[in-house]
């Protein structure tokens, strides 16, 4: 079940959706807070408040406050849309991915879910999926068929660890069967 939606955007589309099945939507900026730290304090007083034990993010381009990331290891969850440690980082977002990857020449990409940790796209990577880049394709290409594998590979993890199919163990993912 989804608690609530937050983001940092004023009213994000998924923020309509979200309506429609009423699901609480919270705007929540970063810049209201004189640190980072009250910043991230505040994320998890509102995500407690909804006995959130699972946080995905989408399109989440900062770094994840340290309290945040200390409550929620291993419980917090980001989608990259390249297969990490390739073309991921600070500043490695939306087509400057694609066209990273293209530019390089490499042949294959892909979707990369994983647990979020303290540094851009290092966290434990849970899922890593493939796609062929095609000699004719362009950034916006490659990102329509990288997308539809995100589509298809979020829900897929996701529902894996809310029924205890995923976790960590000794530093490693364990996929059950």
């Amino acid at each position: 079940m989804v608690a609530c939606v937050v983001s940092d955007h004023v009213h994000p589309p998924v923020f309509d959706i979200a309506e429609k099945h009423d699901i609480p939507t919270y705007w929540v900026n970063r810049k209201h807070f004189s640190a980072a730290e009250d910043y991230g304090k505040f994320l998890i007083s509102l995500l407690e408040s909804y006995r959130v034990d699972l946080v995905v993010l989408a399109g989440f381009l900062k770094l994840v406050p340290a309290p945040l990331v200390e409550r929620y290891q291993y419980a917090m969850i980001n989608i990259h849309p390249a297969l990490l440690p390739n073309f991921g980082g600070k500043g490695y977002y939306g087509m400057k991915v694609h066209e990273a990857v293209i530019e390089s020449g490499i042949k294959t990409t892909g979707v990369t879910i994983h647990f979020v940790d303290e540094h851009y796209d290092k966290g434990l990577v849970i899922l890593q999926e493939k796609v062929d880049v095609l000699p004719d394709d362009t950034a916006e290409t490659l990102a329509h068929r990288v997308l539809e594998l995100e589509h298809r590979a979020y829900p897929k993890v996701v529902k894996a660890i809310c029924e205890n199919k995923v976790y960590v163990s000794d530093g490693e993912v364990i996929w059950e069967k």
